[in-house]
């Protein structure tokens, strides 16, 4: 199997999107036959299950197969390795606060070779997920505890959203010290939950003007929203390329480097396409360049890709930069 280069910074890659919806509806599946199989029923499991270590005889049944259910984190590692030695034991609690949410798969490189060469490792500690068979690179080194956090909220929300895995139960007795029964307190709906879910039907079935009238709905109430603002941003965008024919529109940017229209068709292209420096850059190029409408409706449509790719990613950070040189 070979990983998938998945982003998790909020580009949408049309082909992604079909391998995603189809993914999902195997991972569907496979619950449906496991529910079947075990009663209809998924029993609990401790905490002390959430952690596992892997090998390669194991992988298709502790990894593959469990993907499924609940996305699992990959943590390559050796002994010899020493930032190995303070990422894993951080990634090893982080995996017990989030509750099930997702399962640590640890992967001892040494003992594993093939493994590593299967995902293309130049380099350890590296981190991946594996979310309903679909392999996703998250980072590479020890990362601080904010990031990685950051970034493992970003894949439970993904793997809830796009697959419909939501985790595991995690038996609170079981991992609670004896006569400690842990009770988790019920956390209620948000008043936009009902409008955010549709718009991600909406967006799993391939109805894009449906998903931007959603989370428009809800900007209208509460135009702070931050997860309506980047579902908005994404829905926009894959609704402004649809049907567009890359080729040409690569060709009349070419062409035509003065007709800031194709610019900007061509950086919605390259930001789809996971080609975040190319299009952003081509934006600042063109702001740099024009004055007057030309040059505000090059800046607009790059605060709009921004809003896509996250104001917390460095290649926004140093867009931004840019941008602020090119307009003063």
């Amino acid at each position: 199997m070979q990983p998938r280069n998945m982003s998790m910074s909020g580009v949408v890659d049309l082909a992604a999107v079909k391998a995603a919806q189809e993914a999902k509806a195997k991972a569907e599946q496979a619950r449906a036959e496991a529910a079947r199989q075990g009663g209809g029923t998924v029993p609990a499991v401790s905490a002390s299950s959430l952690v596992i270590d892997v090998d390669e005889a194991g992988f298709e049944r502790d990894v593959l197969q469990r993907s499924t259910e609940v996305p699992v984190v990959i943590d390559f590692w050796a002994e010899w390795c020493e930032p190995c030695k303070q990422l894993s034991p951080l990634l090893e609690r982080l995996t017990v606060e989030y509750n099930g949410r997702f399962v640590l798969a640890k992967i001892d490189v040494d003992a594993n070779q093939m493994l590593m060469q299967q995902f293309g490792i130049q380099g350890i500690p590296a981190v991946f997920a594996v979310v309903a068979g679909q392999a996703l690179p998250l980072f590479q080194g020890a990362a601080p505890e904010a990031q990685i956090r950051g970034t493992l909220d970003q894949l439970v929300q993904v793997a809830e959203e796009r697959f419909g895995l939501t985790g595991l139960t995690v038996d609170q007795d079981a991992a609670a010290p004896a006569g400690e029964a842990a009770t988790a307190p019920a956390v209620p709906a948000g008043p936009y939950d009902a409008l955010l879910e549709a718009a991600v039907q909406a967006l799993d079935a391939g109805d894009l003007g449906g998903a931007v009238q959603a989370y428009r709905n809800v900007l209208s109430d509460d135009p702070g929203n931050s997860e309506a603002k980047l579902g908005l941003a994404q829905a926009e965008l894959l609704q402004r390329v649809q049907g567009a024919d890359p080729q040409q529109v690569r060709k009349d940017a070419a062409d035509r480097p003065a007709d800031v229209g194709a610019q900007i068709a061509a950086a919605d292209l390259d930001l789809v396409g996971g080609h975040v420096e190319d299009a952003l850059g081509r934006l600042v190029d063109t702001v740099a360049r024009t004055a007057g409408d030309d040059r505000e409706a090059a800046r607009v449509r790059l605060l709009e890709l921004f809003e896509v790719v996250g104001a917390d990613d460095p290649r926004v950070t140093a867009a931004r930069r840019a941008l602020a040189r090119a307009l003063f």
